[in-house]
């Protein structure tokens, strides 16, 4: 299980820091989890997207980051550092796509529109898993390693999200409503333990893609 605690520190009269903090139920902090706030008025959110494309890179036959994080609009480059080819694919109901394999040349971006969770493979090794959230609004941020998580946003009404690709169903159904702009410390504990990992073995037959 996961508790979550959350903490907002005014940083100025236009933006609040919202800061958020992962940790497992023994205390230790989780990687990789996404937090998003979702503004009740939707009116405020920026209608202004990235122009550069994020970046979503294979090295060691893994993908980097394995959770990437970007606002729905967005594109998202998919080049391969690894001496192999990859063959880049998801069946995701945001963003279905495959990128044939491929080594040296870089696809052209692909615009990720539909908010969403999209789960990335390698149709050459099996064990590729990655992710991409697309979020609702431009103010999500990924659990480093020491599971903190800093915000930037204008105050008022939001629904705040947390995500991690291990969670369980009951878990991926809560949401919560927060103000941002006023002092602010909370616990979220899941209700269920997080899936085990398995990303299989690094043993690759296809050396020669």
């Amino acid at each position: 299980m996961i508790a979550i605690f959350c903490l907002v520190v005014s940083t100025g009269a236009q933006a609040e820091r919202f800061g958020i903090k992962v940790l497992t139920s023994k205390g230790e902090p989780i990687e990789h989890a996404v937090a998003a706030l979702i503004p009740k008025d939707s009116t405020t959110i920026p209608p202004l997207i990235p122009s550069e494309p994020a970046v979503l890179d294979q090295i060691d036959r893994q993908f980097k980051p394995y959770v990437l994080a970007i606002q729905a609009g967005q594109r998202v480059s998919f080049p391969n550092s690894d001496s192999i080819k990859h063959h880049v694919y998801s069946f995701s109901d945001p963003k279905t796509f495959e990128l044939r394999l491929y080594k040296d040349k870089i696809p052209e971006p692909l615009e990720f529109e539909t908010p969403g969770i999209v789960a990335l493979g390698c149709n050459i090794h099996d064990w590729m898993i990655g992710y991409i959230y697309v979020a609702e609004s431009p103010w999500f941020g990924i659990s480093a390693a020491d599971g903190e998580i800093g915000i930037d946003l204008p105050a008022g009404e939001y629904r705040l999200k947390v995500w991690h690709p291990l969670m369980q169903e009951i878990d991926l159904q809560r949401e919560q409503d927060v103000t941002i702009g006023a002092a602010l410390q909370q616990e979220w504990m899941l209700k269920a333990p997080l899936h085990s990992p398995n990303f299989g073995g690094l043993a690759d037959e296809f050396d020669d893609y």
